[in-house]
């Protein structure tokens, strides 16, 4: 393939939530807002809401989808309305914060070897935050970066996909999509014509054709030259 730029998917991607936004950080608000929730509930909440989740029939980003979702975590974790709505708006304001985020360890590295082949970076996010600000906070030298809330539709919307390529100056052909969801990053960019490799860090597509572990091996799969060592 020809590679001009690289556009990546954020969280599960580049970075992974902290302790603030897990089952410790899910206790710890309850407890500011007078609910006593179960931490080792949280998995098994979380999955519950997943598959309760539907997103906006027009891709429109909508806070409210996420606060309904943290809510129903919450209420499975043994929380009670109407103190749970509350509780669950903090939670997810905290996905807003870049210090409750962690780079994983091949994040830094990777981006690196790209910028060194001469590839353009830009970020692709369905979240509220500042993703220019997360990259300063994080360290990480990219191009051009969106996120649905500021451009009003949120993946697998082909206008997201557009917008951050028209920043990179980089036609979709030329542009590769990396991602952990199969829907909004994999789909979403071959519809518009790019390139597309799966990162499944969690394991949930073993049997998805061409994934990746982790994102060590994305050079190679772009076909560039082995780091020299």
């Amino acid at each position: 393939m020809t590679v001009r730029a690289v556009l990546f998917d954020v969280d599960f991607t580049l970075a992974k939530p902290g302790p603030a936004l897990g089952p410790e950080g899910y206790v710890a608000a309850g407890v500011r807002h007078g609910l006593t929730l179960d931490g080792s509930r949280f998995a098994a909440a979380r999955d519950a809401a997943l598959d309760l989740l539907v997103r906006h029939p027009d891709l429109d980003h909508d806070d409210e989808i996420w606060f309904a979702f943290t809510e129903r975590i919450v209420l499975g974790m043994g929380g009670e309305q109407p103190a749970s709505y509350a509780c669950a708006v903090d939670i997810t304001r905290g996905w807003e914060l870049h210090e409750n985020f962690e780079l994983y360890e091949d994040t830094a590295p990777v981006l690196h070897d790209l910028r060194s082949a001469g590839l353009k970076i830009g970020l692709l996010t369905n979240s509220s935050r500042d993703v220019h600000a997360f990259a300063r906070h994080h360290l990480l030298d990219i191009d051009a970066a969106i996120g649905s809330f500021q451009h009003g539709k949120t993946k697998p919307h082909e206008s997201i996909f557009r917008a951050v390529l028209e920043l990179l100056e980089v036609e979709p052909a030329d542009a590769v999509m990396v991602g952990d969801t199969l829907e909004d990053d994999i789909e979403g960019a071959r519809a518009l014509g790019m390139h597309a490799i799966l990162v499944d860090r969690l394991g949930r597509h073993p049997d998805y054709s061409g994934r990746l572990d982790d994102l060590y091996g994305l050079p190679a799969a772009l076909g560039l030259p082995p780091r020299a060592t």
